[in-house]
């Protein structure tokens, strides 16, 4: 249920993002769709025109008819290449800036984005549709270099039987996690080594500025927060509110995920609960974007533009909720039943401009590691 993308800061590897298919459905011991037109290593657009090559992290996931659908409209074939987690993926397209290893990159979210624009990995191009994506989500809007192509938000989850049992309300802010109603109940992710973490701290520098957000993680390690490496074990091991973590006895309640998690908890249950085991506090989220670009360089640029274009199209945007675990960016693309019934609609997350994660992201990173790890 989690994806596994990463990013790197300061040489270290970030575990990054949403809740993906796949770690859930090992959880639930339950298979996952395939999804891509191809994911080894042949078939890129250098050797077949009529091949678009997409380089992503790991875990891109569309539907196999999706994909078809595209082929069909176009005359072009998706060539998948997964290049690991986002962090290593990007790592690899700046290491071969100029001859690219495909035509399109996928997975590059707001927390990495400066880094990609700084070494001029994308071509502008302004993608047919891209009037029907909302405006909050267009962090290029003035030269096109990426195009949105989902949003998340990471969040505080809570399990509800606990909170039921104990006769205690379930936190919903950031200032009810330092209270003493809830010591030794949250696990979040180490910064320095998972997105999820990295998004949850910037959730709370948006919330409390650059003067207040180390005194309140001081107050929070306090109140006995448990740091894990990375969502995997966070969710699926001390969480006791997860599939997962009911299994591995979990024994922490509260757990940083994403918005997406309850209905993906009740997806792939069987039998499907009525209602989701898990709630959100939806004043602790933060938002995540993620981007789509044409490579500079590309050897089918006129396939990765119809890519794109695609990308953004209501049928792909439609498609993703239940592939990726993910929210559209198009206007008027509807969500499947699962997601409107059991998620969490997050109306004001906290944000931080890319420009500002990318100048101060290392010193925030060493500063929380000295609060929270010493």
């Amino acid at each position: 249920m989690s994806t596994t993308k990463r990013a790197r800061t300061s040489g270290r590897t970030l575990t990054t993002r949403k809740l993906t298919v796949t770690a859930l459905a090992a959880a639930l011991g339950v298979s996952t769709l395939a999804a891509c037109g191809s994911s080894d290593d042949s078939g890129s657009g250098a050797e077949n025109s009529k091949v678009v090559t997409l380089v992503s992290h790991d875990s891109f996931a569309a539907s196999p008819a999706v994909l078809n659908e595209f082929t069909k409209e176009t005359g072009y074939t998706v060539h998948v290449l997964k290049s690991g987690d986002a962090g290593a993926a990007l790592n690899q397209e700046i290491l071969s800036k100029g001859s690219p290893r495909g035509d399109v990159f996928f997975g590059v979210d707001d927390t990495l984005l400066s880094r990609a624009l700084d070494n001029n990995l994308f071509t502008p191009y302004r993608a047919k549709g891209l009037d029907q994506v909302g405006s909050g989500v267009q962090l290029d809007a003035a030269k096109h270099r990426v195009t949105p192509i989902d949003s998340g938000d990471l969040c505080v989850n809570y399990d509800k039987k606990y909170f039921a049992d104990h006769k205690i309300a379930p936190p919903r802010s950031f200032d009810d996690l330092i209270k003493p109603q809830y010591k030794n109940l949250l696990v979040t992710e180490n910064v320095a080594t998972s997105s999820p973490g990295l998004g949850f701290m910037l959730g709370t520098v948006a919330k409390y500025g650059n003067d207040g957000w180390q005194a309140y993680w001081k107050k929070l390690r306090a109140n006995g927060v448990k740091v894990d490496d990375g969502w995997e074990q966070a969710y699926n091991n001390d969480f006791s509110g997860s599939a997962g973590g009911k299994k591995a006895k979990g024994d922490r309640p509260l757990v940083v995920s994403y918005a997406s998690s309850p209905p993906a908890e009740v997806l792939y249950a069987k039998p499907q609960p009525k209602t989701a085991p898990t709630g959100v506090a939806t004043s602790t989220c933060f938002r995540q974007i993620e981007f789509a670009g044409l490579l500079d360089g590309a050897k089918n640029e006129a396939g990765g533009k119809a890519l794109i274009d695609f990308l953004i199209s209501k049928k792909f945007q439609e498609d993703m909720p239940l592939n990726m675990f993910v929210d559209p960016v198009v206007k008027g693309a509807k969500e499947p039943a699962v997601f409107t019934k059991f998620g969490a609609k997050v109306t004001a997350p906290e944000t931080v401009a890319p420009g500002t994660i990318a100048k101060n992201r290392d010193q925030w990173v060493k500063s929380w590691s000295s609060i929270v790890l010493k």
